[in-house]
């Protein structure tokens, strides 16, 4: 070749190398550009917007085909990087800013703010916890001394005379206009037990004569106690029926007079049901003579309350109520199953009666300062207590009423 060319080539060769140059050292600066953005993201972790704005700047300059690339890449690592900062502990951000050195001051302020409204949440819970303690404090505080006070209330508040008997329904009248003194689920209806003899015994006294003579079937001499054994081979006085009845409670005796009556003592129950309504007993219903248990059968101590009544303005039944003792004409001798005339004062009849269905049950009659009373209670389990607390408190309560009366009607 002759070396007018080869010169010609070789400058060529330099010309091309000098104009390449430029593109390689441009080239070249492309890592040292995301070196150095790496660097400011780990120094700066929660620097924002604001610090992400030169690192935009220098891709976009280093890759101006890939704008949208690196800018997302740019946004991600600083959303990225300011949720790191929002969740992360004080430590962390602390240590995070001593390690980005001079360049991380920036990141510092935002790490300040960002403290700030986190520490606002923490420190409102923690009052709202202290005055609900202050309140619950004063609230418990102020309880023992109400309660102190509940107490003595209720312990010094005397207990009515509904909580001081045992009895399930009871019922005070004044015996005189019918007015009622006091009542305690009086129309609650009940098993009456024995003191549905009251209704068999004026029966009786109302149809058949004192010297008629009865006889007495299977049936009556089969009843259960309380009986006075009467024999089937012998005949009876009804008077002498009539004070088995009302004074010794005698079941079998309480058939005989029924089967007397009726012929039956089906048609006898029938016969008590009708008598007890027109003496003004509306709730109740005969099932036995007796007032043993029976499907069906009921009253209240309203209605018995109210029969007695009826009955005890009968001289005879009076009379029979009132007697402790009574021979029969055969000499039997009967005791009054009635206490309350050995207990208490003003006692002038009345008629005791017990089931397992029932309980004790009774009703009777009373009489001080010319002032008159009928008791009936039911379903009792102290039947005695019941009935002098309630005698002892109708008489008050009849005073008291009488004088009201009077007091409102001086002249009277």
């Amino acid at each position: 070749m002759p070396r007018f060319l080869s010169c010609t080539f070789l400058s060529i060769v330099v010309s091309v190398v000098l104009l390449l140059s430029p593109l390689t050292n441009a080239r070249g600066e492309q890592p040292a550009t995301s070196t150095t953005k790496t660097k400011q993201q780990k120094a700066a972790p929660g620097s924002g917007s604001k610090a992400s704005a030169p690192v935009k700047a220098a891709s976009r300059a280093a890759h101006p085909h890939q704008p949208t690339a690196v800018h997302s890449a740019a946004t991600s690592a600083t959303n990225k990087t300011s949720q790191t900062a929002h969740l992360s502990k004080p430590a962390k951000r602390t240590s995070q800013a001593h390690g980005a050195g001079k360049a991380a001051s920036p990141a510092k302020q935002q790490q300040v703010a960002h403290r700030q409204p986190v520490a606002t949440p923490k420190t409102t819970p923690a009052l709202q916890t202290k005055k609900a303690k202050k309140k619950s404090m004063a609230r418990n505080t102020a309880r023992p001394a109400a309660t102190a006070a509940n107490s003595t209330s209720v312990s010094s508040a005397p207990l009515g005379i509904e909580q001081q008997i045992s009895a399930r329904s009871a019922i005070i009248l004044d015996a005189k206009s019918g007015a009622e003194l006091f009542a305690k689920y009086p129309d609650n209806p009940r098993q009456p037990a024995s003191t549905i003899k009251i209704v068999t015994a004026m029966i009786a006294i109302k149809s058949l004569k004192n010297n008629e003579i009865v006889d007495i079937s299977n049936h009556a001499a089969s009843m259960p106690s309380s009986k006075v054994f009467l024999e089937t081979s012998k005949q009876y006085q009804v008077n002498d029926l009539i004070n088995a009845v009302l004074l010794a409670s005698a079941n079998d005796a309480s058939v005989a007079l029924a089967e007397k009556v009726a012929g039956s003592e089906e048609n006898f129950a029938n016969l008590m049901t009708v008598s007890a309504r027109m003496w003004g007993a509306r709730n109740t219903v005969c099932r036995t003579a007796s007032g043993l248990t029976a499907l069906g059968q009921q009253t209240t101590s309203r209605d018995l309350a109210t029969i007695f009544r009826y009955a005890m303005q009968h001289d005879e039944f009076a009379q029979r109520m009132h007697e402790k003792f009574i021979t029969t004409s055969y000499g039997k001798v009967l005791r009054n199953h009635n206490k309350a005339l050995w207990r208490l004062d003003g006692a002038l009849g009345g008629k005791t009666g017990y089931t397992v269905a029932a309980r004790q049950t009774y009703v009777g009659q009373f009489s001080r300062d010319n002032q008159t009373i009928v008791v009936a209670l039911m379903g009792s389990e102290t039947m005695w207590a019941d009935l002098a607390k309630l005698v002892e408190y109708g008489f008050k309560k009849q005073k008291d009423g009488q004088l009201a009366r009077v007091s409102a009607n001086p002249t009277g």
